[in-house]
């Protein structure tokens, strides 16, 4: 019996290796970030914010749910990038109640750099990644859905 890869539907070999280069990408983002004198979380929500679509609004609530972080955890990271001139906050026009939260012009060049780096790192692991994941898709196995959100804490 083949203990390695038992059902002939997955592709342990091609899951691994996605994880493996999702994992050096983290890894290399982590890094990179720590050198610009921030934590990773704080370019990620740098990143979120520039890249929002269009159609949605900058709160905090928007935020907290594309990082996958509870409110609490949002408001405290936005609270680090205000410490250091990165964000601001602002009543939103449309509904005083809300907060909106934008880039400074120090946020934009610290988040431009990191953005090139990682742009740069991506066309040289992209490859494999893909391969990977091409490899995956091609042949999967039909599952039906999994409620990913009964964990309760996002962070």
């Amino acid at each position: 019996m083949n203990t390695r890869n038992e059902n002939p539907e997955i592709n342990y070999q091609a899951l691994a290796e996605l994880r493996y280069q999702i994992r050096r990408f983290l890894r290399f983002s982590e890094q990179v970030a720590r050198l610009e004198g921030i934590e990773p979380q704080q370019y990620q929500l740098l990143l979120a914010l520039k890249g929002l679509p269009e159609d949605r609004r900058p709160t905090v609530r928007e935020l907290a749910e594309r990082l996958q972080l509870q409110h609490n955890s949002t408001v405290e990271l936005i609270n680090r990038l205000v410490e250091h001139d990165l964000v601001e906050r602002h009543r939103d026009d449309i509904d005083q109640r809300q907060v909106i939260i934008t880039l400074t012009a120090r946020g934009e060049e610290i988040l431009q750099r990191q953005a090139l780096h990682h742009q740069t790192e991506l066309a040289t692991i992209g490859p494999a990644l893909l391969q990977s994941l091409e490899t995956i898709l091609s042949n999967h196995p039909v599952m039906p859905d999994i409620d990913t959100n009964q964990q309760g804490d996002k962070s």
